[in-house]
């Protein structure tokens, strides 16, 4: 048997087993790999060399931000932004049917491309906006599936720490491209959920009666102003080469400090040693990934295994459009049962040399693979963002389910948008010189 399929086969098995045995996934892809590496290598020297490969996995600069973003994002999630961004969409949406849904989906952009979490912008804007919804008539599952639906939008507008992962995995893309990339299709995920909720809307007759007088709007917005500064500073810092992604992300991090202790004062200063707490509980879990699947890149790299799989896919079809949808399908499959890091650290190394030697940029390779992961978590068995949305909402998976499959047909008509018409990635990072 071929080297790469062998190698390849026994890290498929033996990953498989141990997360089914519920062995950690860092501790699985690590444990894979260096089975997979066995056929060909003593075990000595296959552990001592994943071993360097662990800690020079994660000596790169660039990772320090994902630390500071995530201390960043605890900040704000318990910093009381999330009212306001609420006031704000509700502003904005007015009366139009189903408002309050779609203050909902406007919140969950503007929150989770501040927290950079789906499920915080789920947790945040579902135990919020759900309670008021229930209150106007509106059913409690329709409106959990819109929240539900539109809070993985944060991870695909910037900041995001997946990008960051993807950025290092794929051999050092631009993260400020990779941001600059992520607005248009996590805007498009955002519309094409509002299309969904203004026509169920209307088919339920849900419409709110409840408007802001013009002094009210203005102190709303200027409530808001402090909060959505933060992505100003940070991203328009990035891309103008004033700082770079790490530096931003502390910028992120004394930005969100001053404005939650001093300016709104909804944190005091004995609620910090909790939040670095989780902050670093959360970073060494992420951490631990990306240095494990050092160990996964170079077993990968060593055996060719990406050079198989692209003869495999190759030898199925040559149509780029054939090739492209199947790699979709693939990584849609796989987002339902892995979560996003660890699904971008095994798969890039998979499935770039594939795309890329159709002709597609890595930014947009990037973008198209982190909206499919995205999709992975709303959907069971370990769609994580689905699970907040469904208790917060105090609805059951089962019933929320059916209102969601109409929101899984307009996202993947948007994912394809995405896939087969590459300016909506790469048209604002070529406006600002990255491509």
């Amino acid at each position: 048997m071929n080297t790469a399929i062998l190698c390849g086969l026994i890290i498929l098995v033996v990953l498989v087993v141990l997360l089914v045995a519920g062995v950690p996934i860092a501790a699985a892809i690590a444990v894979s790999s260096i089975c997979a590496i066995l056929p060909i290598m003593p075990l000595d020297i296959a552990v001592l060399t994943g071993a360097q490969r662990i800690f020079s996995g994660i000596s790169v600069f660039n990772l320090l931000a994902i630390p500071f973003f995530i201390l960043a994002g605890n900040i704000m999630n318990k910093g009381g932004i999330a009212a306001r961004l609420i006031n704000l969409a509700k502003l904005i949406t007015g009366r139009i049917p189903g408002a309050l849904a779609h203050t909902n989906v406007l919140a969950n952009m503007l929150f989770g491309a501040i927290s950079g979490s789906g499920t915080a912008a789920a947790s945040a804007m579902g135990s919020i906006i759900g309670p008021i919804e229930k209150d106007e008539g509106y059913d409690p599952n329709f409106s959990a599936a819109a929240n539900i639906a539109t809070a993985p939008t944060g991870l695909l507008i910037p900041p995001s720490n997946v990008m960051i992962t993807f950025s290092l995995v794929s051999g050092g893309t631009s993260v400020a491209a990779l941001f600059m990339a992520g607005y248009i299709p996590g805007i498009l995920w955002g519309l094409a959920c509002m299309v969904v909720i203004y026509i169920l809307a209307k088919k339920n007759g849900y419409r709110s009666t409840a408007a802001y007088e013009f002094k009210a709007g203005v102190k709303v917005v200027i409530q808001a102003i402090p909060c959505l500064l933060l992505i100003v500073i940070v991203i328009g810092g990035i891309i103008g080469g004033a700082f770079t992604a790490t530096e931003g992300s502390v910028v992120a991090v004394v930005y969100s400090l001053i404005l939650s202790l001093f300016f709104y004062k909804s944190i005091k200063p004995k609620d910090l040693p909790q939040i670095f707490i989780d902050s670093a509980e959360m970073t060494g879990i992420i951490i631990f990934l990306i240095g494990a699947s050092g160990i996964m890149s170079w077993v990968m790299a060593f055996t060719n295994i990406p050079e198989a799989v692209s003869a495999g896919l190759l030898s199925i079809s040559d149509n780029k459009f054939v090739i492209l949808f199947m790699v979709n399908v693939i990584l849609l499959v796989v987002g339902t049962f892995m979560d996003m890091t660890p699904a971008c650290l095994i798969f890039t190394p998979i499935f770039l040399p594939v795309c890329s030697a159709l002709g597609m940029d890595t930014i947009h390779f990037g973008i198209m693979m982190i909206f499919n992961l995205c999709i992975g978590t709303i959907t069971p068995p370990v769609g994580t963002t689905l699970f907040v949305g469904v208790k917060v909402g105090g609805v059951t998976i089962e019933s929320v389910f059916k209102q969601l499959l109409v929101y899984f047909a307009a996202i993947f008509i948007v994912l394809m948008l995405i896939t087969y018409v590459a300016p909506l990635s790469l048209w604002l990072p070529s406006l600002m010189g990255y491509t």
